[in-house]
């Protein structure tokens, strides 16, 4: 039996940052909504850092990895043929439950790249088509920092003053000072003063691993309770499998399972997808018919080609006659984008941003050293005393790094999982090794006696882009400027699938605003979706 409910305007597919911001933004212009979201809702006292084995949680079932994690509301991914590995989380709120809620913005030579460096493509929008709503976004999410930086363009002051450097940060700080280089307190989705109710952050330290006090703007607790004030409709553990289209070239409605098992069908005048750089092509892979045998929107043969991750690497300082270095939010303390350009005599394109972080608590620091005979003195000189820069390169796009539907390997409800071609290239090697080496400059600089680097985080496949990649012309990309799916009218997608490149920052901030310019567009020129 097939459960058919009634019709609604606009179907989201997930809840995360991008759906959840049109799900309150489309509600709030009277349109009927539903969102489907294949994960549950968390609960604030269901998060690890409520308890005292926080550190095991996190690498069980509070794993970034769901490979790892194997919640049933999570889908396997085959990464045989990956360097990196993905990371999500599926529940209401998307990754942005355990996201550290860093969030600077593209520059605008991001949106420019082929005419500025001669590689990759140029956006259809650029960086003042976003700026109104990376602002409206600022506003709902909430976002403590503080004006002037000269990397950026200027922006309209933040909502509450930034998150205070501590001590480590102001000798990491006073490093990049030394050096002449650029640094500036990140701007940050965790309140250092009260915001909308919820409550400043008390520094307590793991702020990936969830905010009982709700200091950490994840979109549960932001956008999706207005939505609902508003009278959209979540419906929480629905899994599509499929969505339906027209040889109208117009798509009809998703079907799902829910955590019963039991099929339903939701018909809509538009959808809208939402579901991250994986899950949005994972599931227009799926969607074949005899309109679409290669899949939903795939005329150009582009959906889930030209997947960017994001390259990391993590360089390690190591101090003696410090405070300890657990103490605080591991991360949004500061970053510097000295390196962030390209410069023709580095030998690569584009950039690096460093941030600054912490170290973490005793399991991660024990896992983290080699086992032996001196475990405890190798343990010793780490816990508390290193402090680490991240490094974010510019993952440019490569039409051989993937998303394709695994031929074996599927979910729990039969359906294909994703696979993962992809592949480090010269450019972003280059890009880190280059990055490597100035920051052992900062760490020696900030009075370290030793630096390790780690020159590709295995585990760091956090963001997701580039699968449905926006543009001008039907042939070479999924969507137009407005998100709009080339092939079917009324079908958009919103998440980090549109991204033509991936610059060298936290996308969230932008995929967001891209979601809030979308539902613009939708409001002022899509009336024919409302009922």
């Amino acid at each position: 039996m097939v459960i058919k409910h009634d019709p609604t305007d606009i179907l989201v597919l997930g809840s995360g940052a991008s759906g959840a911001a049109c799900m309150w933004a489309l509600s709030k212009a009277g349109f009927s909504v539903v969102c489907l979201e294949q994960g549950g809702r968390i609960q604030p006292k269901d998060y690890p850092v409520n308890r005292p084995n926080w550190e095991q949680s996190a690498f069980n079932e509070w794993n970034y990895n769901p490979n790892v994690r194997k919640h049933r509301n999570d889908y396997p991914i085959n990464t045989h043929d990956t360097p990196i590995k993905p990371l999500m989380f599926n529940a209401v709120g998307g990754s942005t439950i355990h996201w550290t809620g860093h969030i600077p913005r593209f520059h605008p030579s991001d949106f420019k790249v082929k005419s500025l460096d001669g590689v990759a493509d140029d956006w259809p929008i650029d960086y003042s088509d976003l700026e109104q709503y990376y602002d409206k976004n600022d506003e709902m999410m909430g976002v403590s920092g503080i004006n002037g930086d000269p990397a950026n363009p200027d922006r309209s002051p933040r909502q509450m003053p930034p998150i205070p450097l501590g001590p480590d940060g102001e000798r990491i700080a006073k490093a990049f000072d030394s050096l002449g280089w650029h640094w500036w307190p990140s701007d940050s989705n965790v309140n250092s003063t009260e915001y909308k109710g919820r409550r400043a952050c008390n520094m307590c330290g793991p702020n990936g691993y969830g905010c009982p006090r709700n200091a950490k703007a994840s979109t549960d607790i932001t956008y999706v309770p207005y939505a609902i004030e508003n009278g959209a409709e979540l419906r929480i553990k629905a899994r599509v499998f499929k969505i339906h289209a027209s040889s109208e070239k117009k798509v009809t409605g998703a079907s799902y399972y829910d955590k019963d098992n039991v099929e339903h069908f939701q018909p809509a005048n538009a959808i809208i997808m939402a579901m991250n750089g994986i899950g949005t092509p994972r599931m227009l892979l799926h969607s074949t018919s005899d309109n679409y045998p290669n899949g939903l929107a795939n005329s150009s043969g582009l959906v889930g080609k030209n997947l960017m991750f994001h390259v990391y690497a993590l360089s390690t300082g190591f101090f003696e006659h410090i405070k300890p270095t657990y103490k605080g939010i591991n991360a949004n303390i500061l970053m510097s984008q000295e390196f962030y350009e390209t410069v023709d005599e580095r030998g690569f394109y584009r950039g690096y941003t460093y941030q600054m972080t912490r170290s973490l608590g005793p399991v991660h620091t024990a896992k983290s050293v080699s086992w032996g005979n001196h475990h405890h003195e190798e343990f010793d000189k780490k816990f508390g005393k290193t402090l680490n820069l991240g490094i974010i390169g510019d993952d440019l796009p490569e039409e051989h790094n993937s998303v394709v539907l695994d031929e074996k390997l599927k979910d729990s409800h039969g359906i294909p999982a994703p696979k993962i071609n992809y592949t480090v290239s010269r450019n972003s090697r280059k890009l880190l090794d280059h990055s490597l080496k100035n920051a052992e400059t900062v760490f020696r600089e900030a009075g370290a006696y030793k630096v390790e680097n780690e020159p590709l985080l295995v585990n760091g496949g956090w963001h997701l882009m580039g699968t449905a990649r926006m543009g001008n012309n039907p042939e070479t990309s999924v969507v137009n400027r407005e998100c709009q799916s080339h092939d079917v009218d009324n079908l958009f997608i919103v998440d980090g699938s549109v991204f033509v490149t991936g610059a060298a920052v936290n996308p969230t901030p932008t995929i967001q605003a891209i979601a809030l310019r979308t539902s613009d567009y939708i409001i002022n020129k899509r009336q024919d979706l409302k009922s």
